[in-house]
């Protein structure tokens, strides 16, 4: 189950069972034995076993979802404080004891708890920085919140956007847009409007290093700090309160070796992860996710990366079925990147009205001011460590149909005919617009090529620079910023078709009717518009040569 979805059910009192699926098919008639952890057939053999997971499982069940027992708990300590009475109704999580030092998230997570640190299994309560709500979840988020009876939120930056629906609203989502603008705003949120573009690409101008925070997008997956995705529930808990409940996950240490090779971005990199871990043996479609409900933690040796980079790789780990991801940067690149955002934030100021964006540059150039970051300690313990030589990468690895797990080198899928081309979603920073248009430049496509920019800031950029009137003299089709094709919840591709995208994910149906979506880099997606295939090796490294040059 993915994490989300888990804690959705957790959430809502229902009970998550996490095991072996490989010998459970559709239509079987089944016993779940609860108290003995195991499946049973109709023969009353046992076909997987289980174990409830985290341990206070069954109070959420009782109390009828997790918050419930949350705040039940606080009612509960307060009433007997106020009778003067102490006894234990409820399941006393274990506090685990190691000699072992703390991963990087484990230490983030436990700053935001006072402590120096936190270990897997352990049940805390961190202060949450920033929260993210977006256009398909938040009429769902403000009604929990209306239930929770918030007035004003506690958490010190929360994010409402509309990147999901601006594209193509219907009449409903137009009076969403304005009422959730209203009720966010109300209660001291930040609201941005249909067409400011996708609210991970704001996000991460908002954030503080080394802290914790959420959103209710798999894809909140901070390039600093950590995140951890949740459920509407969730969100508006930590919106109204400033904190939400983490059962503190292990950790799995990917450690990238050396520098790529020409013609290897960053997205092959991230396509690396699982193709390597599926050769190790770490990852079995249906059998094992070494991934699965566990933290990513990214180091490089040699490589530095900037935050904008770092994001795609801690956004894809939503892929990876992982609860969150860290990657260890360096002070210069998160202080160059705080310089920045607070150019951005201010300006954004002559906007928006709020002193939930004021305060936060004042926080920013405190860091600013005496910069410093966490580092996991030299004994820190891993559930694993995958270690990736950068250099064995010697083609492009594309995520094939339709599984972003199912990894490929260019060659073996080369010739492939593709219909649609689509460059966009929150994987992309400026830079990929501005490599795919050298490499359109001067050139016509053979396939409907689809460019949604992140944001209006990256839209205005590309129009001062050049590149859309390169991308609209190519043939492509030019989408308001926001979340387009990658949603497929409004615009899609024909049915049938094949696709190559530079998107997050290429599950059933969610570009398009039984399409079959590649996902790439975006200096392949425009290599292939421009052929109308799959490109062999030697045809890639030729484009790509006359781009590097230029």
């Amino acid at each position: 189950i993915a994490p989300i979805f888990f804690n959705t059910a957790r959430d809502s009192g229902a009970i998550p069972i996490t095991c072996d699926m490989s010998k459970l098919e559709t239509g079987m008639l089944v016993t779940v034995d609860m108290a003995k952890g195991k499946i049973i057939d109709e023969n009353n053999k046992i076909i997987t076993s289980f174990k409830l997971e985290p341990e206070t499982l069954a109070d959420e069940y009782r109390a009828g979802g997790r918050l419930l027992l949350l705040i039940g708990k606080e009612l509960t300590m307060k009433a007997q404080e106020a009778l003067k009475v102490k006894y234990e109704i409820f399941h006393i999580p274990k506090i685990p004891v190691s000699k072992a030092g703390f991963t990087l998230a484990q230490k983030i997570v436990g700053k935001a708890c006072g402590l120096k640190g936190v270990y897997p299994t352990q049940s805390v309560l961190p202060r949450i920085t920033t929260v993210g709500s977006q256009d398909t979840t938040g009429p769902m988020t403000s009604d929990e919140l209306k239930e929770l009876a918030c007035i004003e939120f506690q958490a010190p930056l929360v994010l409402q956007s509309f990147c999901h629906t601006a594209a193509y609203p219907t009449q409903e989502d137009k009076i969403m847009h304005r009422t959730l603008t209203e009720f966010f705003r109300s209660r001291g949120g930040v609201t941005l409007k249909p067409g400011d573009g996708i609210i991970h690409s704001w996000l991460n101008r908002m954030l503080l290093p080394d802290t914790v925070g959420t959103g209710g997008d798999s894809h909140t997956r901070f390039p600093i700090g950590i995140s951890f995705p949740a459920g509407s529930g969730l969100v508006a808990f930590a919106a109204a309160f400033g904190k939400m409940p983490i059962d503190m996950p292990e950790s799995v240490l990917v450690k990238f070796k050396g520098k790529p090779r020409k013609g290897i971005f960053l997205r092959d990199i991230v396509n690396a992860l699982p193709y390597f871990a599926s050769k190790q043996g770490k990852l079995i479609k249906n059998k094992k996710n070494v991934f699965n409900g566990r933290i990513i933690e990214i180091e490089f040796d040699q490589l530095e990366l900037t935050v904008e980079q770092a994001f795609e790789l801690t956004n894809s780990s939503a892929e990876r079925s992982a609860e969150a991801a860290v990657i260890s940067l360096s002070e210069k690149q998160v202080a160059d990147f705080l310089r920045t955002n607070i150019a951005i934030l201010k300006s954004l100021l002559k906007e928006y009205v709020s002193a939930s964006l004021e305060k936060r540059i004042k926080e920013m150039e405190a860091w600013l001011a005496s910069p410093e970051l966490l580092k996991a300690d030299e004994n820190a313990e891993y559930a694993d460590i995958i270690e990736i030589n950068l250099s064995e990468i010697h083609e492009p690895l594309l995520a094939c149909p339709n599984d972003p797990d199912n990894i490929k080198p260019l060659s073996e899928v080369a010739g492939e005919k593709i219909h649609e081309v689509f460059i966009g979603s929150c994987m992309l920073s400026i830079e990929h617009y501005q490599h795919a248009a050298k490499i359109l430049k001067g050139r016509k496509i053979r396939t409907k090529l689809w460019i949604a920019p992140t944001t209006k800031l990256v839209e205005k950029q590309l129009k001062e620079k050049g590149e859309f009137v390169i991308f609209k003299e190519a043939g492509a089709r030019l989408e308001i910023p926001g979340c387009s094709l990658c949603m497929g919840n409004q615009a899609r591709v024909e049915n049938n078709s094949v696709v190559f995208s530079t998107s997050t994910r290429n599950f059933d149906n969610r570009m398009g009717n039984n399409a079959k979506v590649y996902l790439g880099s975006a200096q392949l997606a425009a290599i292939v518009s421009i052929l109308g295939r799959i490109p062999t090796l030697e045809e890639y490294f030729e484009y790509l040569n006359s781009f590097l040059s230029s």
